[in-house]
């Protein structure tokens, strides 16, 4: 009799052990994974170069004259001009020394004969509204006025050779070595002159980029010694011809370097910005996955893991748009995704 009751009690005890084995056994299948809130954001397309950049301003100045070399000193320093000093328009660097070429020119006598001139020419045509002079005689006298100025003005040019001044504001990048109070020949290199406040690049693209690139299009530049110190640029010229041999065309990039962060010679690189959105579904490629049925995410529903089939749009190296698929306020899994199926039931963990 004993036996009878244990029987059924046994049975209902195997029920619950099942039905407490199956609960168990559901929470342990759970994946466990990471979600992020979908939120609309902003998006760039953008095709990244690299290039060497360089100043758009240097000069190279070289001796008109020989004569006797001293470099002057900086004001700003109070010793004579070194590699790295800035100057500013017009600022004197270098002085030649030579009496008989200074003697030759003859600077005072030709303000000299400028000032006569002058005066002689004023008198004639005083005396030609009196009817004292002919026509000819105020003309002639104005001929030698005039010849007096152009004399006066070359000797000025002449004696400006005995200086060398910077052409514009920038700094010494190259000071060539001379023994002060000797003498130098002409056409010797004196001083290099930089200003790289403005830097250009000169790159080759891919062909397949020729349609997507216009002139005006924003530039980011970077350098990798310079994480944080990214640069506005544009480009300013694009080569309508393309390379029979490798397939790429020449484009010209300017850039804004007021702070003079970026050094001429660097090797940067340059996003170009073909597209951008404001507001868009944005999500990384990282968690893309390409099936039969297309390029596939999922998002969790309802405990479970669902599949989405997405159409995307403007991209770049580590995102893309998302036009059609998903929306605003999904709950994307970013972690975990990889060994999902439609409908897996999941667990979200931090």
């Amino acid at each position: 009799m004993k036996h009878k009751i244990l029987l059924p009690v046994l049975g209902v005890l195997f029920i619950v052990a099942c039905r407490n084995q199956e609960s168990n056994l559901d929470t342990d299948i759970a994946v466990p994974v990471s979600v992020e809130e979908i939120k609309p954001k902003a998006i760039e397309q953008f095709i990244t170069t690299t290039g060497t950049v360089l100043s758009v301003k240097e000069v190279t100045l070289k001796s008109q004259i020989s004569g006797y070399y001293y470099i002057l000193k900086n004001s700003k320093t109070g010793r004579p001009y070194m590699l790295g000093d800035f100057v500013n328009k017009d600022q004197e660097i270098i002085l030649f020394k030579d009496e008989e070429y200074e003697n030759n020119i003859k600077i005072a006598s030709q303000e000299l004969n400028l000032d006569i001139s002058k005066r002689e020419f004023e008198k004639q045509q005083s005396l030609y509204e009196k009817g004292g002079v002919t026509l000819r005689e105020l003309k002639n006298a104005e001929v030698d006025y005039i010849n007096a100025q152009y004399a006066y003005e070359n000797a000025k040019i002449q004696l400006a050779k005995m200086r060398i001044k910077a052409p514009f504001s920038g700094v010494i990048i190259d000071l060539p070595y001379y023994t002060e109070d000797t003498k130098v020949e002409a056409n010797l290199s004196m001083v290099t002159i930089m200003n790289y406040q403005k830097l250009y690049m000169e790159v080759n693209l891919p062909e397949k980029n020729f349609a997507i690139l216009k002139v005006n299009q924003i530039a980011r530049i970077t350098h990798y010694t310079l994480p944080e110190d990214t640069l506005s640029g544009k480009i300013t010229q694009l080569s309508p011809a393309i390379n029979e041999e490798s397939r790429t065309f020449k484009a010209t990039l300017l850039i804004n370097n007021p702070k003079t962060v970026m050094r001429p010679g660097m090797f940067v690189k340059a996003d170009i910005i073909v597209a951008r959105k404001d507001s868009s579904i944005v999500i990384s490629k990282d968690i893309i996955l390409s099936k039969q049925r297309g390029k596939t995410v999922f998002i969790v529903l309802r405990g479970a893991a669902m599949e989405r089939v997405i159409t995307t749009g403007l991209e770049n190296p580590d995102e893309v748009e998302v036009i059609r698929g998903l929306k605003p306020n999904d709950r994307l899994i970013i972690d975990g995704f990889e060994t999902l199926g439609n409908q897996t039931k999941v667990k979200i963990i931090k």
